[in-house]
């Protein structure tokens, strides 16, 4: 890239990031304003992708951008999203969080700020790449979709709009590709080489909310298994519950990826992780709770409600459980787990969001597009598919196409992928730009 596009991607991201796009459940909290200035930004910043793709706006502020190729056969849909989650103003930042400055950091030079990472580093390295191969008269084999949503923090429903229009429209993606995996450093105890994680499917996302109820009364005169008591022995209940583990094939396949980089002790163990799946399911659990995650269905008691005042017992107490749903089961199977563990009548579950795992994507030509594209601009990168544990908006995706993916070509370290929903979230200059490169050589490499 040119220094002068380099320039161009940092400026627009910064300017992106300075545009407190902050999505909510509740629409009219949310601040339309700001998001009728992000638009309006990316017009100014990319203006030959505004002036030659067309444009149809889905949900209140998502788009949805169409790039005529040489071939509509095999459609590719790039993904990412607009909207930002809010920042807890009693975090520790290090520097403005809606700033957008460049400053230093642990990698280099860094642009700081809410969405650096999750995920207007997608918009600012997929636009610049459109743009500056719209600017080289490039013109893609397949026709090329850009989906931005608005609000996929808070599982709004811009991209089921956009799917619709897609499905309207009669197009079958080739190829689907959302934010998700990252080129990651120290991803994995004794790997020094970062993985290019793929994921190729995703976990479900479902809230459950188990409720107590009961009298109430003076805290003065507390009566035996009030609904507090009960709502916390049901906690308990679950957490001494866990979920069967079972190591899912693109896990299986992650590990036996990462057999050459691993100690040599554990070679041969990761080297035959498909025969050997029993023994590799029961070393990620001893290793630590991220691992963990990837062999079962994960639940977290998030929310706590009860009485409104210290000398008040509570007629009603709530407990919200966030579950990340394993491919191979089911929301109907983890109510009904849920259910025995707590072993308790008198406790209501309601299901306040049901969301089953995302399809497995085959390791396919599509698949292998993305690996070719992260060994040449990543060459010490190990590329590998892998579960996803959070949502993307690339799930509704799955409806249309067999073929969605989810990663986001930045090199991020550990401290950098905590930040994301953190504080001090920032991406490296560098690591913007070969972003931008990473999406430039994937759209020049569409199949004819």
């Amino acid at each position: 890239m040119t220094d002068r596009m380099t320039d161009r991607v940092v400026t627009a991201l910064q300017a992106l990031v300075r545009i407190p796009t902050v999505s909510d459940r509740d629409p009219a909290r949310v601040d339309t304003d700001a998001f009728d200035r992000l638009l309006a930004e990316l017009a100014t910043q990319f203006p030959l992708l505004h002036e030659r793709l067309d444009l149809t706006r889905v949900g209140s502020h998502g788009l949805l951008l169409h790039w005529a190729g040489a071939s509509a056969e095999r459609p590719v849909v790039l993904m990412a999203h607009l909207d930002v989650v809010p920042v807890d103003g009693d975090a520790p930042w290090r520097h403005d969080p809606f700033g957008g400055e460049v400053h230093d950091s642990p990698t280099g030079p860094a642009i700081w700020g809410r969405g650096t990472l999750d995920d207007k580093g997608c918009v600012a390295a997929i636009c610049e790449a459109v743009e500056g191969l719209l600017e080289a008269g490039h013109v893609p084999a397949q026709d090329v979709w850009l989906s931005f949503g608005c609000d996929e923090e808070v599982s709004g429903t811009a991209a089921v709009e956009a799917v619709e229009v897609l499905r309207g429209r009669g197009v079958t993606p080739w190829l689907v590709l959302d934010e998700g995996g990252a080129i990651a450093a120290g991803a994995f105890p004794g790997v020094k080489a970062p993985l290019g994680v793929i994921g190729v499917t995703e976990k479900g996302t479902t809230s459950l909310e188990l409720v107590a109820e009961g009298r109430g009364g003076h805290a003065s005169t507390p009566a035996r298994n009030g609904p507090t008591a009960r709502i916390a022995r049901a906690i308990l209940r679950v957490e001494k519950s866990p979920f069967p583990a079972s190591a899912p094939a693109s896990t299986l396949e992650l590990m036996r990826r990462l057999a050459p980089h691993v100690p040599l002790p554990l070679r041969p163990l990761l080297g035959r992780a498909d025969r050997l799946a029993p023994v590799v399911t029961r070393a990620l659990l001893a290793a630590g709770p991220e691992a963990a995650a990837m062999t079962r269905t994960t639940v977290a008691a998030t929310t706590l409600s009860g009485s409104p005042a210290l000398n008040v017992i509570a007629s009603t107490a709530k407990a919200g459980l966030n579950i990340r749903v394993m491919v191979g089961d089911t929301v109907a199977g983890v109510v009904e787990h849920i259910r025995k563990a707590v072993d308790d009548d008198s406790i209501r579950i309601d299901v306040v969001e049901s969301g089953e795992p995302s399809p497995v994507s085959p390791m396919g030509d599509a698949f292998e597009l993305l690996e070719d594209c992260i060994g040449d601009v990543f060459p010490d990168a190990v590329a590998t598919p892998y579960v996803m544990m959070a949502a993307t908006d690339s799930r509704h995706f799955t409806a249309i196409s067999e073929h969605v993916y989810r990663f986001a070509p930045f090199r991020m370290t550990k401290a950098q992928r905590e930040a994301i929903h953190s504080y001090d979230e920032h991406i490296g200059v560098a690591a913007l730009v070969d972003g931008a490169r990473w999406y430039t050589l994937l759209i020049e490499r569409l199949p004819r």
